[in-house]
This record gives C-alpha cells, sequence and structure tokens, in this order.
C-alpha cells in the first residue's frame, strides 16, 4: 500500500555531464532552482552527484576562510580537493547515491535521511530515469482524510485482514488517525494498528481499541 519511487519522482530530470564547469553547474543550479543535479557520463549513466555544498568549499576555502581549523584532517583535506576542482568530475560526490523507480516512497526517505543529501537519482540499472527530492517523499502525505479512512476500512480491515470494518469506527483528522472497536482478536487489532500506522498520508495512529482478552483470542483456534 506504500507508494513507489515512480508515483511521486520528476521524470524531466535535469543533469549535467562529468566535463561541465563550475560556472555552469552554479549557473544550473540557480536557473532550476535545485540543490543538486546527477552527474553523467558519455552513456547517460550516474556516475555522482553535484550539489550546493560541492561548490561551497572553493568560495570558502580558496578565500581564505579559516573556519574549517575544527574539521578533522581527512574532511579537510577533501574540501581542499574540492575547492581545487573546476569541473563536475573533480567535484561531484562519489559513488553516487542512488534509488530504483519500483522502490517504495519510505526508502527514499531512509536514504535521504541516513546519507544527509537533498535528493536522489533514481535509475534503471546505472542509466537516469528522474530524480526524487525531499518534496516528493512529503507529497505522500497530500492524500485526503477520505481517503485515508476509506483506504482502511476497505482494503486494510475488509481486504487485508477480511474482518468486518462495521464493527470499527475510523476517525481521519488531518492525518491523525483514531481506530476505536473491538478487533476479534487482540493480535489481528495490533496488525491493523501496524498496517494502518505505515500507510502513505498517516501522520499519527490513536490506538482505542478494545483488545478482547489474550484466552479469548487463542479459544479461536
Amino acid at each position: 500500500m506504500s507508494a513507489r519511487v515512480a508515483d511521486v519522482m520528476t521524470t524531466n530530470a535535469v543533469a549535467v555531464r562529468a566535463n561541465a564547469s563550475f560556472k555552469e553547474i552554479a549557473a544550473r543550479l540557480r536557473e532550476y532552482k535545485v540543490s543538486a543535479f546527477p552527474v553523467l557520463d558519455n552513456d547517460d549513466n550516474v556516475i555522482g552527484v553535484v550539489s550546493e555544498a560541492d561548490l561551497l568549499p572553493k568560495e570558502a576555502l580558496e578565500a581564505g576562510y579559516e573556519g574549517h581549523r575544527g574539521l578533522s584532517g581527512l574532511r579537510h583535506r577533501a574540501e581542499r580537493v574540492k575547492a581545487t576542482g573546476v569541473t563536475a568530475a573533480d567535484i561531484m560526490s562519489r559513488p553516487p547515491v542512488t534509488i530504483g523507480p519500483h522502490d517504495l516512497v519510505s526508502h527514499a526517505a531512509h536514504l535521504m535521511y541516513d546519507h544527509r543529501i537533498t535528493c536522489l537519482p533514481v535509475v534503471e540499472g546505472e542509466r537516469l530515469v528522474g530524480v526524487i527530492t525531499r518534496a516528493d517523499v512529503l507529497s505522500v502525505f497530500d492524500r485526503t482524510d477520505a481517503d485515508i479512512r476509506r483506504d482502511i476500512t476497505e482494503k486494510v480491515m475488509l481486504q487485508e485482514f477480511l474482518t468486518d470494518p462495521g464493527r470499527f469506527t475510523v476517525t481521519v483528522q488531518d492525518g491523525v488517525v483514531t481506530l476505536e472497536g473491538r478487533p476479534e482478536t487482540a493480535d489481528m487489532g495490533h496488525d491493523i494498528v501496524d498496517v494502518v500506522r505505515h500507510m502513505d498520508g498517516v501522520v499519527a495512529v490513536h490506538d482505542k481499541l478494545t483488545y478482547p482478552p489474550a484466552a479469548a483470542s487463542r479459544h479461536r483456534f
């Protein structure tokens, strides 16, 4: 039930070639109002990503800024190398962190969070087919409360758990779901809450279910 990257990605992704100049990259970042570009080789394979953060060392370090003294020696040397770069190949971050079009949007969110990056090239093999940004990831929260409630009752309760939605009261307000009622078993109730919590557009779940005693659940089988 989770959205796939292909559902929210930008397909007409802007990219630069490995030989793109520093000035060209800076100008295109401003022109397209993005924070990063995939870098392509001559076969349109993604070989890196160049971002605003990759361009900053040239201005900061070559201009004589000394605030970098607190950086580790390894990071400082890497930043110095970027500061001397003149093409995308010189300053890009590699290897690129990428994702596939059929991966879950939640996986894209994890990659962005773990690597502290703002966008991911979307690839099939190594070829670029799109880009997914933080804004694209957050678009899953655009779903209406009515759509979320309908999916809970029809897709989760009725189709996935084969239980009567009439046993429950489902309220959705600004993406916050409140579940009330009495599930057939405690395990089923907990599983429904877990599935709903991971649905697209759900901000939080208030579990107000009345759970049957564990013994009653066991006697069903």
